[in-house]
């Protein structure tokens, strides 16, 4: 770029000079299938070949890429009270550069019920995590952040509910039989106790 004419006119060096060390900031949603899949945030240019999703890399090879990052969140839904997504405010720096981190997110569909009946349809998630870096002996990995999830068969129905009078009552009879029957386990044992002592003396 120093040969390029346009480029020094136009300051673009300084700002490419400017710029380095710094990261990107995404935003943004994405609609998806019901079906297993994932999404990642990596270098160079991809294509479809053969239904496989290929990068290109063949530019970048000798470079170094710090492939750290924060997730300030992650959601699969709305959300609902008691809700909470694992990897909100996660952060990950690498010991070495050029890796592969990989994050394998269970998703389990949710249906939540408030007290006043109000249903909101969400997901909640459970995720491990894997980095693979450039070791040598094996062939280099994609620089980047991979999110593979896959959609659980089985649904969670969560429901808020009023406990009923009796209920109510029910929990209080047993707490105050509960303390009656180890308040009375006690007295026998110190009564039992005392005896005992009087007859050895």
């Amino acid at each position: 770029m120093d040969l390029i004419d346009q480029c020094k006119r136009e300051g673009f060096i300084q700002k490419i000079k400017d710029e380095e060390g710094e990261g990107c900031n995404i935003h943004g949603s994405l609609e998806v299938n019901k079906v297993a899949g994932n999404f990642q945030f990596a270098i160079g240019k991809s294509f479809h070949q053969s239904n496989v999703h290929v990068h290109n890399l063949l530019a970048l090879e000798k470079d170094i890429y710090n492939i750290s990052h924060r997730i300030n969140k992650l959601a699969f839904g709305n959300y609902f009270p008691g809700l909470v997504n694992p990897l909100d405010g996660v952060q990950w720096v690498p010991e070495t550069p050029n890796g592969l981190y990989q994050y394998f997110i269970k998703v389990v569909p949710t249906k939540y019920t408030d007290i006043r009946g109000r249903t909101v349809q969400s997901n909640q998630y459970s995720v491990t995590e894997h980095f693979r870096g450039a070791e040598s002996g094996h062939s280099p990995p994609v620089p980047g952040v991979f999110f593979f999830y896959d959609i659980s068969p089985i649904k969670v129905t969560l429901k808020e509910e009023h406990e009923t009078f009796l209920h109510f009552m029910t929990h209080i009879c047993a707490i105050i039989g509960g303390i009656f029957t180890f308040a009375g386990i006690i007295d026998s044992f110190i009564y039992h106790g005392q005896r005992a002592i009087k007859k050895t003396m």
